[in-house]
C-alpha cells in the first residue's frame, strides 16, 4: 500500500510537468560563499528554473520547508551497464551473457543511481553501445536514470586494459578475431585516430582512454604505460576535431605524464601520481578525478581469496588502499578535482560514500560538493546548465535532513530527488 500511495503522490507531482511549478525549501546551499540561503522558493517551468527568490508559500508547491536543498549531484565516472561480482559469476558472464541481458540489468543500476540524488553521470565505457542506449532510453523517458554523458567504448591498446579479449583461450580469439579501432584496440596513431572516429559513429559524447594498465582487467600489470605519445597525441587531436573531451585512465605516473602532456582534459583514479606529475596537472590546469570509492572497495575485496581473480587479486591489493593518501597529496598540493567514483567496480547507488572518503582525507565538505556539481559541470562544459539551482539551469534539485556541511554523510540518505523539473524520489 505504501509503494502505490508513493507512486500515486509521485503522479500527482509530476501531473503538471512542462508547467509552472514551485519549490519551497527551508534551506539551500549557496555554492559560491559556501552557506544556506533561508526559505527560498524555486520557480520551474518546462523543465527549468527561471527564478530563485524569497518563499512564497502557495497551493501545489512542493513543500520541502523542512530540507536542505542542493543541486543534483553529478558522478564523473560511473559505468551503468555492469556491477561488480566475484570473479565465478563475472567470467559466467562472460561467455554467455548476450548485450541484450547486460541491457536489462542496466536499467536498475540507473533507477538506483538517480534515486541516490545523482541526477547526472558521465559513463565511461561500454561494450556493444551499450551505455549509448541507455542513455537515449532515459533521454526519451523510457526508463527512469540520470542524465548521461557517454564514452562508448572505452579505447585501449592490444591487451591493454579495455581491449575485450585479454585472457581469452586460444579457441575463443580464434573465433572472435582480433580487435581493432571499431572495438576500441588500436596499435597506432592512425588507429587511433579511426577508434575516435567510431566512438563519434556510435553516438558518444566524449572520449576514454585507458593509458595505463588496470586492477580489474585480466592481464598482469595495473600501472604500466600502455600508448605512445603519438598515439595519444594522434587520439587528442582528432577528438578535439569532433568536439569531445578525453578521460583518461591511469594509475602508473608515467602513463600519466604522457597523458597530460598529450592534451587529455581528466586523469582517472591517478594513483601513483608523483611530484612531477602534480606539477604537470598544476602547469596544464586539467582535471582529477579520484574514484576513492573504487579503490576502497577493491581493496576490501582482495582480501577475499574468491572474489577476484588469481591475476586481479594482487593487483587490487596493492593499488587500491593508495588512492586516498593519493587524493590528500593533490588536494593539497592544488589539483582541480572533479567528483568521480566508479561506480560499478562497487554497487551502484552507494556513490555518495565518496565525499566521506573526501573529507577524511581533508578536504571541506563544501569543496566536496562543489567538486560534484560546479566543477564536474565545468568539466562537462555544461557550467551554464548543470551543477547550480539558478535561472537558466535545468531544475536539477535534491533534498536531505540535515546540514551536510556539518556532517557530509547525510548526503548518503537524500529524501527528494528532481531531475529536469520531474520529481523522481519525495518524502
Amino acid at each position: 500500500m505504501k509503494q502505490l500511495a508513493a507512486a500515486a503522490m509521485l503522479l500527482a507531482l509530476n501531473s503538471a510537468h512542462g508547467a509552472t511549478r514551485t519549490v519551497d525549501c527551508g534551506r539551500l546551499l549557496d555554492l559560491k560563499s559556501g552557506t544556506w540561503r533561508e526559505r527560498v522558493s524555486i520557480v520551474i517551468d518546462n523543465g527549468s528554473i527561471t527564478s530563485v527568490g524569497p518563499m512564497t508559500p502557495g497551493a501545489g508547491h512542493i513543500d520541502l520547508s523542512d530540507k536542505y536543498c542542493l543541486p543534483g549531484l553529478i558522478d564523473m565516472h560511473v559505468h551503468l551497464t555492469s556491477e561488480t561480482a566475484p570473479a565465478i559469476d563475472a567470467y559466467r558472464d562472460r561467455l554467455t551473457a548476450d548485450p541484450a541481458d547486460l541491457a536489462y540489468r542496466s536499467v536498475k543500476y540507473a533507477e538506483r543511481t538517480l534515486m541516490a540524488g545523482f541526477t547526472t553521470v558521465r559513463d565511461l565505457g561500454a561494450q556493444d553501445g551499450l551505455n549509448v542506449s541507455l542513455k537515449r532510453a532515459i533521454a526519451s523517458g523510457a526508463v527512469p536514470g540520470p542524465r548521461m554523458f557517454t564514452a562508448g567504448k572505452s579505447i585501449a591498446t592490444t591487451g591493454g586494459h579495455a581491449d575485450p579479449t585479454n585472457n581469452l583461450s586460444h579457441f575463443l580469439n580464434e573465433k572472435i578475431g582480433t580487435p581493432g579501432p571499431e572495438q576500441g584496440v588500436i596499435d597506432s596513431p592512425e588507429q587511433g585516430r579511426q577508434a575516435v572516429r567510431a566512438r563519434y559513429k556510435e553516438g558518444a559524447d566524449l572520449i576514454k582512454i585507458t593509458a595505463t594498465g588496470g586492477v580489474l582487467s585480466q592481464a598482469a600489470n595495473g600501472q604500466n604505460s600502455q600508448y605512445t605519445e603519438d598515439e595519444l597525441r594522434a587520439i587528442v587531436s582528432t577528438a578535439k576535431d569532433y568536439g569531445f573531451r578525453v578521460a583518461a585512465h591511469a594509475h602508473g605516473a608515467e602513463g600519466m605524464k604522457r597523458a597530460l602532456r598529450a592534451g587529455v582534459d581528466s586523469i582517472e583514479h591517478g594513483t601513483l601520481m608523483d611530484d612531477e606529475t602534480i606539477a604537470l596537472f598544476k602547469k596544464t590546469g586539467h582535471w582529477y578525478v579520484p574514484t576513492i570509492s573504487a579503490g576502497r572497495y577493491v581493496a576490501d575485496k582482495a582480501k577475499d581469496a574468491n572474489y577476484y581473480s588469481a591475476l586481479v587479486r594482487p593487483k587490487a591489493a596493492a593499488i587500491g588502499p593508495q588512492l586516498q593518501a593519493t587524493f590528500a597529496r593533490a588536494h593539497k598540493a592544488g589539483v582541480k578535482i572533479a567528483f568521480g567514483t566508479d561506480a560499478g567496480v562497487f554497487p551502484h547507488g552507494d556513490n555518495a560514500k565518496e565525499f566521506g572518503y573526501m573529507v577524511e582525507a581533508g578536504m571541506r565538505p563544501i569543496d566536496a560538493i562543489r567538486a560534484a556539481t560546479v566543477h564536474a559541470a565545468a568539466l562537462l562544459d555544461q557550467p551554464q546548465r548543470l551543477g547550480a539551482v539558478a535561472p537558466g539551469f535545468a531544475a536539477d534539485i535534491v533534498a536531505v535532513d540535515g546540514d551536510p556541511l556539518r556532517d557530509v554523510s547525510v548526503l548518503g540518505q537524500v529524501k527528494f530527488v528532481m531531475k529536469d523539473g520531474v520529481v523522481y524520489k519525495q518524502p
